[in-house]
Protein backbone atom coordinates (compact mmCIF):
# COMPACT_ATOMS: atom_id res chain seq x y z
CA UNK A 1 0.00 0.00 0.00
CA UNK A 2 1.49 3.31 -1.03
CA UNK A 3 0.58 6.98 0.30
CA UNK A 4 -0.38 10.22 -1.49
CA UNK A 5 0.37 13.58 0.34
CA UNK A 6 -3.44 15.84 -0.09
CA UNK A 7 -2.94 19.13 -0.87
CA UNK A 8 -6.30 20.78 1.09
CA UNK A 9 -5.44 24.39 1.17
CA UNK A 10 -7.05 26.70 3.76
CA UNK A 11 -7.28 30.20 4.13
CA UNK A 12 -8.83 30.04 7.20
CA UNK A 13 -7.57 33.78 7.76
CA UNK A 14 -8.02 35.47 4.47
CA UNK A 15 -4.89 38.17 5.28
CA UNK A 16 -2.42 35.17 4.98
CA UNK A 17 -3.13 35.81 1.16
CA UNK A 18 -2.55 33.18 -2.05
CA UNK A 19 1.61 34.08 -2.04
CA UNK A 20 1.60 32.03 1.53
CA UNK A 21 -0.83 29.79 0.85
CA UNK A 22 1.02 28.24 -2.22
CA UNK A 23 4.02 28.58 -0.94
CA UNK A 24 2.77 26.39 2.13
CA UNK A 25 1.37 24.09 -0.59
CA UNK A 26 4.62 23.17 -2.63
CA UNK A 27 6.60 23.15 0.31
CA UNK A 28 4.41 20.22 1.18
CA UNK A 29 4.54 18.93 -2.34
CA UNK A 30 8.24 18.90 -2.18
CA UNK A 31 8.59 17.28 1.47
CA UNK A 32 6.21 14.31 0.79
CA UNK A 33 9.02 13.37 -2.00
CA UNK A 34 11.70 13.49 0.45
CA UNK A 35 9.36 11.68 3.29
CA UNK A 36 8.86 8.89 0.90
CA UNK A 37 5.19 9.24 -0.34
CA UNK A 38 4.43 8.34 -3.88
CA UNK A 39 2.82 10.73 -4.24
CA UNK A 40 0.88 14.05 -4.06
CA UNK A 41 -3.31 15.14 -4.88
CA UNK A 42 -4.41 18.23 -5.66
CA UNK A 43 -7.89 19.40 -5.63
CA UNK A 44 -9.91 22.02 -7.04
CA UNK A 45 -12.05 24.28 -5.60
CA UNK A 46 -13.71 27.65 -6.02
CA UNK A 47 -15.16 30.90 -4.49
CA UNK A 48 -14.15 28.72 -0.97
CA UNK A 49 -11.73 29.16 1.53
CA UNK A 50 -10.74 25.59 1.85
CA UNK A 51 -9.47 23.34 -0.59
CA UNK A 52 -8.85 26.31 -2.17
CA UNK A 53 -6.75 25.68 -5.80
CA UNK A 54 -8.49 27.07 -8.46
CA UNK A 55 -6.24 25.46 -11.59
CA UNK A 56 -5.01 22.11 -10.65
CA UNK A 57 -3.11 21.40 -13.28
CA UNK A 58 -1.71 24.66 -13.47
CA UNK A 59 -0.75 23.63 -9.41
CA UNK A 60 0.66 20.11 -10.84
CA UNK A 61 3.14 21.73 -13.30
CA UNK A 62 4.70 23.55 -10.27
CA UNK A 63 5.15 20.50 -8.38
CA UNK A 64 6.52 18.58 -11.00
CA UNK A 65 9.62 21.68 -11.58
CA UNK A 66 10.27 21.14 -8.16
CA UNK A 67 10.41 16.97 -7.72
CA UNK A 68 11.69 14.54 -9.03
CA UNK A 69 9.69 11.58 -9.50
CA UNK A 70 6.73 11.95 -6.68
CA UNK A 71 3.35 10.81 -9.14
CA UNK A 72 1.18 13.75 -9.43
CA UNK A 73 -2.51 13.20 -9.09
CA UNK A 74 -5.72 16.10 -9.27
CA UNK A 75 -8.25 15.00 -6.66
CA UNK A 76 -10.40 16.00 -8.44
CA UNK A 77 -10.99 18.20 -12.19
CA UNK A 78 -14.54 19.45 -12.12
CA UNK A 79 -15.69 18.38 -15.25
CA UNK A 80 -18.53 20.13 -15.33
CA UNK A 81 -17.25 23.85 -15.04
CA UNK A 82 -15.11 22.95 -18.08
CA UNK A 83 -15.16 22.93 -22.03
CA UNK A 84 -13.72 19.30 -22.78
CA UNK A 85 -12.14 21.13 -25.87
CA UNK A 86 -10.67 23.39 -24.10
CA UNK A 87 -9.51 21.11 -21.36
CA UNK A 88 -8.43 18.34 -23.16
CA UNK A 89 -5.26 20.21 -25.16
CA UNK A 90 -5.05 21.63 -21.21
CA UNK A 91 -4.35 17.87 -20.19
CA UNK A 92 -2.09 17.17 -22.72
CA UNK A 93 -0.06 19.92 -22.00
CA UNK A 94 0.14 19.19 -18.45
CA UNK A 95 1.35 15.99 -18.87
CA UNK A 96 3.70 16.89 -21.16
CA UNK A 97 4.81 19.75 -18.04
CA UNK A 98 4.95 17.05 -15.85
CA UNK A 99 6.94 14.28 -17.19
CA UNK A 100 4.38 12.00 -17.64
CA UNK A 101 3.81 11.77 -13.75
CA UNK A 102 0.19 13.11 -14.14
CA UNK A 103 -2.84 11.14 -12.95
CA UNK A 104 -5.92 12.97 -14.22
CA UNK A 105 -8.48 12.30 -11.32
CA UNK A 106 -12.17 13.79 -12.68
CA UNK A 107 -15.47 14.14 -11.26
CA UNK A 108 -18.71 16.16 -10.97
CA UNK A 109 -17.74 18.30 -7.84
CA UNK A 110 -18.72 18.42 -4.42
CA UNK A 111 -20.31 21.75 -3.71
CA UNK A 112 -23.61 23.12 -4.23
CA UNK A 113 -22.65 26.05 -3.45
CA UNK A 114 -19.99 26.82 -6.23
CA UNK A 115 -21.15 24.94 -9.07
CA UNK A 116 -24.15 27.23 -9.03
CA UNK A 117 -22.11 30.56 -9.42
CA UNK A 118 -20.52 28.93 -12.19
CA UNK A 119 -23.56 28.32 -13.57
CA UNK A 120 -23.98 24.98 -13.42
CA UNK A 121 -26.73 23.82 -11.11
CA UNK A 122 -25.42 21.21 -8.62
CA UNK A 123 -28.62 18.37 -10.15
CA UNK A 124 -26.92 18.93 -13.23
CA UNK A 125 -23.79 17.98 -12.32
CA UNK A 126 -24.45 13.97 -12.67
CA UNK A 127 -25.44 14.25 -16.22
CA UNK A 128 -22.69 16.56 -17.21
CA UNK A 129 -19.79 14.96 -16.12
CA UNK A 130 -21.17 11.51 -17.60
CA UNK A 131 -21.46 13.30 -21.05
CA UNK A 132 -18.00 15.68 -20.83
CA UNK A 133 -15.45 12.66 -19.60
CA UNK A 134 -17.20 10.71 -22.74
CA UNK A 135 -15.96 13.83 -25.16
CA UNK A 136 -12.83 14.54 -23.19
CA UNK A 137 -12.04 10.61 -23.37
CA UNK A 138 -12.87 10.78 -27.16
CA UNK A 139 -10.71 13.53 -27.72
CA UNK A 140 -7.72 12.25 -25.87
CA UNK A 141 -7.64 9.22 -27.69
CA UNK A 142 -9.42 10.15 -31.27
CA UNK A 143 -8.65 12.74 -34.33
CA UNK A 144 -11.84 14.29 -36.02
CA UNK A 145 -13.82 13.89 -33.02
CA UNK A 146 -17.68 15.78 -33.96
CA UNK A 147 -20.48 15.76 -31.26
CA UNK A 148 -24.23 15.66 -31.11
CA UNK A 149 -25.08 15.34 -27.50
CA UNK A 150 -27.01 17.27 -24.51
CA UNK A 151 -24.27 19.46 -22.93
CA UNK A 152 -22.12 19.27 -26.64
CA UNK A 153 -22.68 19.85 -30.54
CA UNK A 154 -19.32 20.52 -32.73
CA UNK A 155 -18.07 19.79 -35.56
CA UNK A 156 -15.09 17.42 -36.45
CA UNK A 157 -12.03 18.72 -34.87
CA UNK A 158 -8.46 17.01 -33.66
CA UNK A 159 -7.42 18.39 -29.99
CA UNK A 160 -3.57 19.33 -30.78
CA UNK A 161 -0.82 18.34 -29.70
CA UNK A 162 -1.59 14.86 -29.45
CA UNK A 163 -0.71 13.11 -26.26
CA UNK A 164 2.75 11.21 -26.04
CA UNK A 165 2.48 9.89 -22.59
CA UNK A 166 -0.65 8.08 -21.30
CA UNK A 167 -3.00 9.95 -19.60
CA UNK A 168 -4.45 7.45 -16.56
CA UNK A 169 -7.84 8.53 -15.58
CA UNK A 170 -9.62 8.16 -12.14
CA UNK A 171 -12.54 8.91 -11.31
CA UNK A 172 -13.90 10.34 -7.81
CA UNK A 173 -17.01 8.42 -6.43
CA UNK A 174 -18.31 8.12 -3.50
CA UNK A 175 -21.86 5.77 -3.71
CA UNK A 176 -20.61 2.08 -3.45
CA UNK A 177 -22.93 1.14 -6.93
CA UNK A 178 -21.01 3.90 -8.75
CA UNK A 179 -17.87 2.80 -7.82
CA UNK A 180 -19.03 -0.60 -9.25
CA UNK A 181 -20.16 0.19 -11.83
CA UNK A 182 -16.80 2.21 -13.06
CA UNK A 183 -14.44 -0.16 -11.10
CA UNK A 184 -15.96 -3.23 -13.80
CA UNK A 185 -15.60 -0.55 -16.60
CA UNK A 186 -11.52 -0.66 -15.52
CA UNK A 187 -11.38 2.68 -14.58
CA UNK A 188 -9.19 4.09 -11.33
CA UNK A 189 -11.12 4.99 -8.60
CA UNK A 190 -10.76 7.65 -5.94
CA UNK A 191 -13.00 7.29 -2.88
CA UNK A 192 -13.72 8.79 0.55
CA UNK A 193 -15.67 7.96 3.56
CA UNK A 194 -15.09 11.55 4.98
CA UNK A 195 -15.70 11.34 8.57
CA UNK A 196 -18.12 8.30 8.52
CA UNK A 197 -17.27 5.27 10.27
CA UNK A 198 -15.46 1.92 9.57
CA UNK A 199 -18.50 0.45 8.23
CA UNK A 200 -18.85 3.03 4.93
CA UNK A 201 -15.61 2.59 4.14
CA UNK A 202 -16.16 -1.26 3.75
CA UNK A 203 -19.00 -0.70 1.75
CA UNK A 204 -16.57 1.37 -0.70
CA UNK A 205 -14.40 -0.87 -0.59
CA UNK A 206 -16.06 -3.79 -1.29
CA UNK A 207 -17.98 -2.27 -4.10
CA UNK A 208 -14.83 -1.47 -5.58
CA UNK A 209 -13.36 -5.21 -5.37
CA UNK A 210 -16.72 -6.76 -6.52
CA UNK A 211 -16.70 -3.86 -10.27
CA UNK A 212 -12.77 -5.19 -10.50
CA UNK A 213 -13.53 -8.55 -10.39
CA UNK A 214 -16.34 -8.48 -12.96
CA UNK A 215 -13.60 -6.21 -14.82
CA UNK A 216 -11.94 -9.40 -15.96
CA UNK A 217 -8.30 -10.43 -14.50
CA UNK A 218 -6.57 -8.14 -16.66
CA UNK A 219 -7.87 -5.70 -14.73
CA UNK A 220 -5.40 -2.47 -13.34
CA UNK A 221 -7.77 -0.56 -11.77
CA UNK A 222 -6.32 0.84 -8.80
CA UNK A 223 -8.87 2.11 -5.52
CA UNK A 224 -6.99 5.30 -4.00
CA UNK A 225 -8.66 6.15 -0.62
CA UNK A 226 -8.77 9.05 0.92
CA UNK A 227 -8.90 9.98 4.65
CA UNK A 228 -7.88 12.52 7.36
CA UNK A 229 -4.98 10.90 8.87
CA UNK A 230 -2.11 12.61 11.17
CA UNK A 231 0.53 10.89 13.20
CA UNK A 232 0.20 12.32 16.66
CA UNK A 233 3.16 12.96 19.90
CA UNK A 234 0.62 12.43 22.23
CA UNK A 235 -2.53 12.46 23.87
CA UNK A 236 -2.71 15.75 24.22
CA UNK A 237 -1.69 16.08 20.46
CA UNK A 238 -4.61 13.62 19.61
CA UNK A 239 -7.37 15.74 21.38
CA UNK A 240 -5.80 19.06 19.71
CA UNK A 241 -5.75 17.59 15.91
CA UNK A 242 -8.88 16.23 16.00
CA UNK A 243 -10.29 19.67 17.63
CA UNK A 244 -8.55 20.94 14.59
CA UNK A 245 -10.27 18.25 12.38
CA UNK A 246 -13.72 18.83 13.59
CA UNK A 247 -13.49 22.83 13.37
CA UNK A 248 -12.61 21.96 9.74
CA UNK A 249 -15.84 19.38 9.21
CA UNK A 250 -17.96 22.50 10.45
CA UNK A 251 -16.89 24.75 7.60
CA UNK A 252 -16.85 21.61 4.86
CA UNK A 253 -20.42 20.01 6.21
CA UNK A 254 -21.77 23.93 5.19
CA UNK A 255 -21.02 23.67 1.60
CA UNK A 256 -20.95 19.63 1.36
CA UNK A 257 -24.79 19.38 0.87
CA UNK A 258 -25.67 21.94 3.59
CA UNK A 259 -27.04 25.47 3.37
CA UNK A 260 -23.82 27.36 1.53
CA UNK A 261 -23.53 30.22 4.00
CA UNK A 262 -20.48 32.04 2.53
CA UNK A 263 -19.53 35.41 3.45
CA UNK A 264 -16.77 37.27 1.09
CA UNK A 265 -15.64 33.94 0.07
CA UNK A 266 -15.29 32.27 3.70
CA UNK A 267 -17.44 29.52 4.90
CA UNK A 268 -19.22 29.69 8.05
CA UNK A 269 -18.97 27.25 10.47
CA UNK A 270 -21.92 25.61 11.50
CA UNK A 271 -22.64 23.13 13.99
CA UNK A 272 -22.18 19.30 13.43
CA UNK A 273 -24.91 16.47 14.61
CA UNK A 274 -21.88 14.20 14.59
CA UNK A 275 -20.43 14.27 18.05
CA UNK A 276 -16.23 15.20 17.55
CA UNK A 277 -15.66 11.91 19.90
CA UNK A 278 -17.02 9.76 16.99
CA UNK A 279 -15.41 11.56 14.48
CA UNK A 280 -11.96 11.07 16.58
CA UNK A 281 -12.95 7.51 16.13
CA UNK A 282 -13.29 7.61 12.49
CA UNK A 283 -10.63 9.65 11.28
CA UNK A 284 -6.87 8.17 11.34
CA UNK A 285 -5.24 10.88 13.95
CA UNK A 286 -3.36 8.71 16.51
CA UNK A 287 0.13 8.13 17.77
CA UNK A 288 2.30 5.69 15.75
CA UNK A 289 1.00 1.65 17.70
CA UNK A 290 -2.49 2.70 16.32
CA UNK A 291 -1.59 4.24 13.06
CA UNK A 292 0.31 1.16 12.48
CA UNK A 293 -2.42 -1.26 13.34
CA UNK A 294 -5.02 0.73 11.20
CA UNK A 295 -3.37 1.34 8.15
CA UNK A 296 -2.15 -2.70 8.04
CA UNK A 297 -6.24 -3.48 8.30
CA UNK A 298 -6.53 -0.81 5.21
CA UNK A 299 -3.62 -3.02 3.46
CA UNK A 300 -5.22 -6.49 4.28
CA UNK A 301 -8.67 -4.89 2.55
CA UNK A 302 -6.60 -4.28 -0.59
CA UNK A 303 -6.29 -0.21 -0.67
CA UNK A 304 -3.76 0.21 -3.18
CA UNK A 305 -3.53 3.67 -1.56
CA UNK A 306 -4.02 6.26 1.43
CA UNK A 307 -4.42 9.79 0.20
CA UNK A 308 -3.79 11.19 3.43
CA UNK A 309 -5.33 14.19 4.10
CA UNK A 310 -3.77 15.89 7.10
CA UNK A 311 -4.35 19.80 7.14
CA UNK A 312 -6.62 20.86 9.38
CA UNK A 313 -5.23 24.35 9.77
CA UNK A 314 -2.47 23.65 11.92
CA UNK A 315 0.71 25.48 11.86
CA UNK A 316 2.41 25.08 8.42
CA UNK A 317 5.93 23.79 10.43
CA UNK A 318 3.59 21.08 12.86
CA UNK A 319 2.79 19.39 9.47
CA UNK A 320 6.05 19.09 8.14
CA UNK A 321 7.08 17.67 11.19
CA UNK A 322 4.14 15.23 11.32
CA UNK A 323 5.10 14.20 7.33
CA UNK A 324 8.57 13.56 8.32
CA UNK A 325 7.73 11.42 11.66
CA UNK A 326 5.08 9.62 9.35
CA UNK A 327 7.90 9.02 6.53
CA UNK A 328 10.23 7.50 8.73
CA UNK A 329 8.19 5.50 11.89
CA UNK A 330 5.29 4.06 9.79
CA UNK A 331 4.91 4.31 6.21
CA UNK A 332 8.26 1.90 6.18
CA UNK A 333 6.25 -0.86 8.44
CA UNK A 334 2.77 -0.11 6.12
CA UNK A 335 4.81 -0.32 3.01
CA UNK A 336 6.68 -4.07 4.00
CA UNK A 337 2.97 -5.51 5.20
CA UNK A 338 2.00 -4.46 1.80
CA UNK A 339 4.75 -6.30 0.03
CA UNK A 340 4.09 -9.26 2.18
CA UNK A 341 0.54 -9.32 0.71
CA UNK A 342 1.02 -9.05 -2.41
Amino acid sequence: MEFSHFLNSHLLDPAIGARRLYREMLEQAVHAEACGYRGVSIPEHHLVNILLIPSPLQFAVKVAAHTESVEIATSVCQLPLRDMRVFAGEVIQAQTLCGGRLILGVGKGAFGYETARMGVPFGDTKAKFEESLQVLEALLSQQNVSWKGEHYHFDPLTVMPRPEDPIPIALAIMAPLGIETMAAKGYHIQTTPLGADHGVLMEQVSAFYKGKAAAGPNCQSRLSLQRGLYLTKNDADTKNKIAHAYRYYESFDNVFGGPGIVERGVIKPLPRTQPIEELGQNVLICGVPEMIDRLSEYAELGIDEVIASSNFGQDQLETLEMMGRFGEEVLPHVRALGRTLA
